[in-house]
């Protein structure tokens, strides 16, 4: 599973990364005396081009959408996927720039105040083999004989978590007050139930919560483990997933109430203002920041916003992955961080560059939906299934009580054992089905295309039967013995045990 969730990041720190690297291009866009898309005369306008006020016709296009497609990604230099075109250079210095501060957020990641002994380092090998049936042996000894504290990585997302709440709530004020902001958060406000029997929507809900939260991604696992043997991780849960929760429906009067504005400036519904994925973010907001009072302004903080967001989550995915790679192998990688994550990041970056092409847009696009996109459910799902019916939920909540000095309750016992991995593989059953429909937008794929799509998807799928069949072969005995022993945790030293034992005055229950 480890292995499968570090291939899943790199994926991700692909096309994640480009997305931000736009952000970065309108930032710097931003240093104008006037936004370059509030007009239709530069060189990069069509005739069709239509200032936001004036009058329209079928084949108008807005100067924000003419400068996101003709500007910024010149997609009209290539044919598509058959020919991407060569490399736009002003984009891939942005995205290098991202690259850069992701460096010196990671180089030095989580550093350690004291030795680590003996003990620590076999409970942290082997966190990529198994990162779910040892967790919590992997939690009690990890702290048997040092304290840690955030370096880095800990200072960035400081800024990158609490700056966007700054920036969210100045733009929810201006949001509320501009003309017809009311309709569209009527629109937000109003359900639609008739979309809870479309399947689309619960994948797309549940892709935003792992992205989100980021379960399925190793973050929680790599960061969590340097917390306290007896830290609240329930406390800790409620409140992650609660702000988690209240940010995103916040976040939801803030486009709302631009949209709606737009509605009421061009005199249009909502359905026909708004639009999906990054044309929301690049195109339709940006769209009515040019028409605000003081557009500069709101232009750097909005775009200063994205760009912030982003680098906190493509902190945390990648520190995921360093921190596991770091700790499988200690005397490689572990003794050479800074060397380690510079050369990782080199060749994430290599790999990113056909998606700063003219044709780059379909890359990511591809990227977004068969790297993490369909792959991610099933990892998760094997997550919960490890975790309650290989592990076993009696086992984990004994080891939660270790923990936090109480079991949990019926209700998560409940959901841990049928209700998550039901639906989960419910979820996965069904994006595999309606694959077909994750390709949206005017642009048709080409065959081969999907085939490379679905081997992007294979690829880190097949660590986890890959993994099962290589530890099948070397694990000793007949094939029912082997067959026991692989779905059992793995026990711990006899060394180590009594290291815990002498630490916590209990054992760990494997």
């Amino acid at each position: 599973i480890g292995y499968a969730i570090c291939l899943i990041d790199v994926y991700m720190g692909m096309y994640y990364n480009t997305i931000i690297g736009w952000a970065v291009y309108y930032l710097f866009a931003s240093f104008r005396s006037e936004l370059p898309w509030t007009s239709c005369d530069n060189p990069w306008n069509t005739p069709h081009c239509t200032p936001v006020v004036g009058p329209r016709n079928n084949k108008s296009t807005s100067p924000a959408r003419e400068f996101f497609e003709r500007s910024v990604l010149e997609q009209y230099k290539s044919d598509g996927l058959d020919r991407v075109g060569p490399v736009k250079w002003s984009l891939a210095l942005c995205v290098l720039s991202v690259f850069i501060l992701v460096y010196f957020a990671l180089w030095k990641g989580v550093r350690s105040a004291g030795k680590v002994s003996s003990q620590t380092a076999e409970c942290r090998h082997g966190v990529l083999a198994r990162p779910l049936s040892a967790t919590v042996e992997y939690w009690q000894g990890e702290f048997t004989d040092r304290r840690v504290q955030p370096r880095n990585t800990g200072k960035a997302v400081w800024v990158t978590a609490l700056a966007p709440y700054v920036v969210l709530f100045i733009l929810l004020i201006r949001g509320v007050t501009l003309p017809g902001a009311g309709m569209g958060i009527q629109y937000y406000l109003t359900p639609q139930w008739h979309k809870l029997g479309n399947m689309r929507v619960w994948i797309d809900a549940a892709s935003q919560i792992f992205f989100s939260l980021g379960p399925g991604f190793g973050t929680l696992l790599a960061l969590s483990s340097y917390n306290k043997f007896n830290n609240n991780c329930y406390r800790d849960a409620i409140l992650t997933s609660s702000i988690n929760c209240l940010t995103s429906f916040l976040a939801g009067f803030v486009i709302f109430s631009v949209l709606g504005y737009m509605a009421h400036v061009q005199h249009k519904s909502i359905e026909e203002v708004g639009l999906e994925g990054p044309g929301l973010v690049f195109i339709v907001y940006p769209e009515a920041i040019a028409t605000m009072t003081g557009s500069v302004f709101w232009s750097i903080i909005f775009f200063l916003m994205l760009i912030t967001l982003g680098l906190d989550s493509t902190f945390g995915g990648l520190e995921a992955m360093i921190t596991a790679l770091c700790d499988e192998y200690p005397r490689t990688f572990g003794r050479h961080r800074e060397t380690f994550v510079a050369v990782l990041l080199v060749l994430i970056y290599i790999c990113a560059l056909p998606t700063t092409t003219y044709g780059g847009v379909y890359l990511v696009n591809l990227l977004n939906v068969y790297g993490p996109g369909i792959s991610i459910l099933f990892v998760v799902f094997v997550e919960a299934a490890g975790v309650c019916w290989f592990y076993g939920v009696d086992r984990f909540s004994h080891d939660i009580e270790k923990m936090i000095g109480h079991r949990p309750g019926l209700y998560w016992r409940v959901c841990w054992s049928y209700i998550s991995p039901v639906f989960l593989l419910v979820i996965f059953i069904f994006s595999l089905l309606g694959y077909e429909d994750m390709l949206t937008g005017e642009y048709v794929y080409p065959p081969w295309s999907i085939s490379v799509g679905w081997v992007l998807t294979a690829s880190s799928l097949v660590c986890i039967p890959g993994y099962m069949i290589y530890k099948f072969a070397i694990t000793p005995g007949s094939c029912l013995q082997r067959l026991s022993k692989i779905i059992k945790p793995e026990d711990l030293s006899e060394e180590t045990r009594l290291n815990i034992n002498s630490t916590y005055g209990t054992g760990t229950h494997v």
